[in-house]
């Protein structure tokens, strides 16, 4: 298992474009991959649940990856909220 915390950078937070570019890339590794915001936890690969999660600019999320493709799941999806989607 391969977790790291990630803060959202970008100001209008995970919204539909965000959360959408976050599910399209979760879904290409085979690994089982979470988020976590408090004592919550999502599948990555769910559009419903990332939107679900409320999450704003400055929340601190944790990337939790199992499987196979683990660890480079997690650097690449820390790396969307690194680049603030894409989005400034």
């Amino acid at each position: 298992m391969t977790e790291k915390k990630v803060t959202i950078k970008n100001r209008a937070g995970i919204h539909a474009r965000p959360a959408a570019l976050l599910v399209q890339t979760a879904s290409k590794f085979a690994s089982k991959i979470l988020l976590e915001k408090g004592s919550e936890q999502i599948n990555a690969k769910s559009i419903m649940g990332v939107i679900s999660l409320g999450a704003t600019y400055q929340t601190v999320l944790k990337i939790i990856a199992d499987g196979l493709d683990e660890k480079e799941a997690v650097e690449v999806l820390s790396r969307l909220f690194d680049n603030k989607f894409e989005e400034e």
